[in-house]
């Protein structure tokens, strides 16, 4: 649950550095900054920080692509669209490496 929040989050704070203008906005941004990496560090209390690391910042790379393409009028090529593919490949990746860890682990 808290890998959800601070990838929404992550979103949050992404979108206020483009969109950001006044002290008061810059403030908020910060302050969304703040309370994401709060959440970040809560989740990885319960999960293995590697995973929790790849997946905020797979997200975030993702997120930012196509938040630029869909908001601010930046392109989305046949390029970008595999190298997401990567992102999304080494996350699930990280992710089963981890389970065959602790697989060993408890064996």
């Amino acid at each position: 649950m808290y890998v959800v929040i601070t990838c929404l989050l992550e979103m949050v704070w992404v979108f206020g550095f483009r969109t950001a203008e006044s002290s008061w906005q810059w403030a908020l941004v910060v302050g969304v900054i703040f309370i994401d990496f709060y959440f970040l560090s809560k989740s990885c209390e319960q999960l293995p920080t590697g995973t929790v690391y790849a997946v905020f910042a797979g997200v975030g790379s993702i997120g930012t692509v196509l938040m630029d393409s869909f908001f601010f009028g930046g392109s989305l090529n046949v390029l970008t669209l595999i190298f997401i593919g990567l992102l999304v490949t080494g996350v699930v990746g990280l992710k089963l490496a981890d389970n065959k860890g602790e697989e060993r682990m408890h064996a």
